[in-house]
């Protein structure tokens, strides 16, 4: 059932689930947008840190 349906009812257990499932999914893609920015950062940096 989809929330655009007429028959959705926007009950309790709906506003936590979907409240749930909205912080979980934010929370890991500030996670992975996090990782993508710091991996292209430390990449295209020029300091060596003898690392190879």
């Amino acid at each position: 059932m989809f929330p655009f349906s007429f028959e959705w009812a926007w009950d309790i257990p709906h506003l936590v689930f979907h409240g749930a499932l909205w912080y979980v999914l934010s929370i890991v893609g500030l996670g992975l947008t996090y990782c993508i920015i710091k991996s292209a950062v430390d990449t295209f940096r020029e300091e060596d840190n003898g690392h190879h």
